[in-house]
């Protein structure tokens, strides 16, 4: 892969096409958004989810082990080569959380005709309590740093986002 060396968004965040932790940290490119990379961040993550979302619960659950040891890896060199903490065009954390997420949406929800509420919904869910970040969010945002910093503040806020949805589903 060539390296991305004359755009804006390279000069601007970093990134590096040649070093793999580099895309996966800026999830796949989406993070290089020049606004809200988050939210195009948690935009990018609703394809791969719908490609996980068939899957039984426990390989589903899995993969997102899986993604969170990935991304405590990625983000942490990539934040490192930075020189930054939590650089916003890294958007691996946002992908994790909304897996996180989506974790208490059965498949059997999302074949129906509204599916893609539930889909709205979490990524309205997760965004809210990631921009927001309450109690005890905001503190481990705030003190814990490296790839643990980075992945951690996203884990908390999509657990938050998948309680908000589970009391939506007991009232649907």
């Amino acid at each position: 892969m060539p390296k991305v060396t004359d755009s804006n968004a390279s000069r601007s965040t970093g990134f590096d096409s040649r070093k793999l932790h580099h895309w996966i940290a800026f999830g796949f490119g989406s993070g290089l958004a020049p606004k809200a990379p988050g939210t195009f961040g948690t935009l990018a993550a609703i394809p791969v989810y719908l490609l996980m979302s068939p899957l039984a619960w426990p390989y589903y659950l899995g993969l997102v082990v899986l993604f969170t040891v990935i991304g405590l890896w990625a983000c942490d060199r990539t934040a490192r080569e930075l020189g930054a903490k939590d650089p916003s065009a890294i958007v691996w954390d946002e992908f994790v959380g909304f897996f996180i997420t989506m974790l208490v949406v059965p498949y059997s929800l999302l074949t129906g005709a509204h599916g893609w509420l539930w889909v709205l919904a979490g990524f309205l869910a997760f965004r809210l309590f990631d921009i927001w970040k309450p109690w005890p969010i905001r503190v481990i945002d705030e003190r814990v740093e490296g790839g643990l910093g980075i992945m951690l503040d996203d884990i908390l806020a999509g657990i938050m986002a998948a309680l908000t949805l589970l009391v939506l589903r007991l009232l649907f």
